[in-house]
């Protein structure tokens, strides 16, 4: 076992977020351009065999914690089996998606051995969703919330980008929806990576919900930058995650694989490096780990060139 992974600022890396596809049943705005993006082929994009490669030598390095994103991941063909392997590697895992799936994938992803899933959901109004997906359809993800739940993953958590002028009236009713439903739900600040800026300041929205609900402030193993809360009368926690109000970069402990094998040290990352040339020419992974790693900046740049500049490239 290898001393793990620590970048110039003493920061240990023991998270990797994994895309497996950079496609999507959806079409987010913020996420996908309107226009779209050129697909990566099949030979692109990283072999299940390939992904297997990298998590063993990122658990030798040390990392212990995964996240397996898209794109949509539950598009990519094959997902089942993948998972299924994971879970047979004992590794903490857990998975992100849109919801649109889970009625359908929802019991063979249980099955297999996933147990924690995030749900990307914006917005609660069908014709809003509609607006902001690219023509979805809510009742397709309300549909897999209520198949997830019947199949008791714990936890669910529902991931809402809080978007100015967008979604930003909602707040409340995701309160009033996840307590409800038991649900627990977490409000991100939006990043841009493209130049649209719908940037919301959650932290005067958040002082305002603690002190009018008399929310408490709960501790929550592996619940990442997230400060969530608990009411006295709701069985749910909410949670706020302020990128940009209060950035967590100093505490950032996390790496990013895209679907065609670059290992990006940050989500504003203007480089990063390629495992997938390094995997296919029969080299060792663990010196571009490293590499990537000593490349992490100190701080995100907002106003630098990214690489990648839609979240469907690299995996939300």
């Amino acid at each position: 076992m290898e001393n793990g992974l620590i970048d110039r600022y003493n920061r240990k890396m023991d998270y990797l977020r994994i895309s497996v596809t950079d496609r999507c049943n959806l079409r987010c705005f913020y996420c996908m351009p309107a226009s779209g993006i050129r697909k990566l082929s099949s030979q692109e994009i990283l072999k299940y065999e390939e992904l297997i490669e990298i998590i063993k030598c990122a658990r030798e390095l040390c990392i212990g914690k995964f996240r397996i994103t898209g794109g949509e991941p539950l598009v990519r063909k094959g997902i089942i089996g993948f998972i299924e392997k994971l879970a047979g590697m004992g590794i903490d895992f857990s998975l992100t998606t849109n919801g649109m799936l889970l009625k359908t994938y929802g019991r063979d992803l249980f099955n297999a051995g996933l147990s924690r899933i995030n749900i990307s959901l914006d917005t609660l109004k069908e014709i809003r969703f509609n607006r902001i997906t690219g023509g979805g359809d809510i009742r397709e993800v309300f549909s897999g919330i209520d198949a997830a739940r019947k199949l008791n993953f714990s936890p669910i958590k529902i991931n809402v980008v809080v978007m100015r002028g967008i979604n930003d009236d909602e707040i409340i009713d995701f309160i009033e929806w996840g307590k409800k439903e038991f649900l627990n739900v977490r409000f991100i600040e939006f990043m841009s990576l493209s130049g649209e800026d719908y940037f919301y300041p959650l932290k005067r929205a958040m002082d305002k919900i603690i002190r009018e609900r008399k929310l408490v402030s709960v501790e929550i193993s592996g619940s990442g930058p997230a400060r969530n809360f608990k009411s006295a009368d709701g069985n749910n926690i909410i949670g706020f995650i302020l990128s940009r109000s209060e950035p967590f970069c100093n505490e950032c402990n996390r790496l990013r694989l895209t679907s065609n094998g670059m290992l990006l040290p940050c989500l504003f990352s203007s480089e990063g490096v390629d495992l997938k040339r390094v995997l296919r020419e029969g080299g060792d992974i663990r010196g571009p780990f490293y590499e990537a790693v000593y490349g992490k900046p100190e701080k995100h740049n907002l106003n630098g060139i990214v690489q990648y500049q839609y979240m469907n490239q690299i995996g939300g």
